[in-house]
């Protein structure tokens, strides 16, 4: 009799267990789902002319075809995927021109993320060239660890590694070669 519980509990056994592993489905897809969520633009314009003012003067015009506004997600940003055509104004009516192929403006932070053909020009002629660069709003500093062609009347210089402010009369630059002209 013993013998016979053992051989009939066995199958059952078996049975129930082979069930079990066939009888579920995999939901494994669904699973993942539940913590995917998908990564799009709160807002899209194309076309777009931005004009910033501050105390009734424009301080910026920002021309770009396309600009995709991320402001929903946990740190907030603007894209400008297919480029952007800037420019800035000082105190004094002076305007700095800057063109790049793609843009990246981060609100938290106040940073501009350029790059692709980066080319800034001020009314006085001199020129900066780059791949990328970066301009923080704030203190109207720009920077970059990229190599760079700078061009004014004293000639061109090109190095890897600059910083400057936006009017061009303070700028450091870094492992740079060239020739300039001197006043001596």
């Amino acid at each position: 009799m013993l013998l016979l519980k053992k051989y009939i509990i066995i199958p059952i056994v078996t049975v129930f267990t082979v069930t079990l592993f066939f009888g579920c489905e995999s939901n494994f897809k669904e699973v993942q789902k539940i913590n995917f969520s998908e990564f799009v633009p709160s807002g899209d314009a194309d076309n777009v002319n931005l004009k910033y003012t501050d105390s009734g003067l424009i301080k910026a015009i920002l021309v770009s075809p396309k600009m995709l506004d991320f402001s929903s997600v946990d740190f907030p940003f603007t894209e400008f995927p297919k480029g952007i055509d800037v420019t800035l104004y000082d105190n004094k009516a002076k305007k700095t021109f800057i063109t790049s192929n793609y843009a990246v403006s981060y609100k938290g932070t106040g940073i501009i993320d350029l790059q692709g053909k980066v080319k800034i020009k001020s009314e006085n002629g001199q020129t900066m060239e780059t791949e990328q660069l970066y301009y923080d709003q704030k203190n109207e500093w720009f920077f970059t660890e990229k190599k760079f062609k700078f061009t004014d009347i004293k000639g061109t210089s090109n190095g890897q590694g600059i910083d400057f402010s936006k009017d061009f009369k303070v700028i450091n630059s870094q492992r740079i070669t060239g020739e300039i002209q001197t006043a001596e």
